[in-house]
């Protein structure tokens, strides 16, 4: 009887760490391959709700950084733009509600409330350098995720499984 009894618990047990290892537990910003559930790259997140996106624009050469905040609901808003030369590929002006400015050299928009649920990136390939700036430290995408991989940017919860099958970005430098 007491040797059903050990059984017992330690079924019991392994089922809660089975059940345990599937319920998302940790926010992150994630990086997965486009039309996958898999996780190719994460940034756990707790506190901080901020982060920057800087790549080399493709035509004229010039670094480009793309500021976001995660909002309550998980939810990714484009709040600042700021790039250094009027080119293809970059606004001329702020659109209704946000404002422009130039300063040093570089020009800005801000008070940008544009709000996704996702977006696509592409990792590039020549000079693109796409870098994530997390607590004020960059970190190369290149090294945690193949150049030319296309991914899907959103914010989700992960479980224990997920986190163990990705890379973490913060862990890769």
């Amino acid at each position: 009887m007491r040797k059903l009894q050990i059984i017992l618990y330690l079924l019991v047990f392994i089922i809660i760490l089975i059940v345990l290892a599937f319920i998302p537990f940790q926010r992150a910003i994630v990086f997965q391959p486009n039309h996958s559930q898999a996780v190719l790259a994460y940034i756990p997140i707790k506190e901080e709700t901020h982060f920057q996106i800087k790549y080399t624009h493709s035509i004229h050469l010039s670094d480009v950084i793309e500021s976001f905040k995660i909002t309550p609901n998980h939810l990714i808003q484009l709040y600042e733009l700021m790039y250094e030369d009027f080119a293809i590929g970059m606004p001329s002006n702020a659109e209704e509600g946000e404002t422009f400015e130039e300063k040093d050299g570089a020009y800005y928009i801000k008070n940008m409330k544009r709000v996704f649920p996702f977006f696509h990136l592409r990792i590039g390939q020549v000079r693109a350098n796409h870098t994530v700036i997390y607590k004020n430290r960059e970190y190369p995408l290149s090294r945690s995720i193949k150049p030319g991989t296309s991914v899907k940017v959103e914010i989700r919860k992960l479980n224990f499984l997920k986190l163990w099958k990705g890379v973490n970005i913060l862990e890769s430098i």
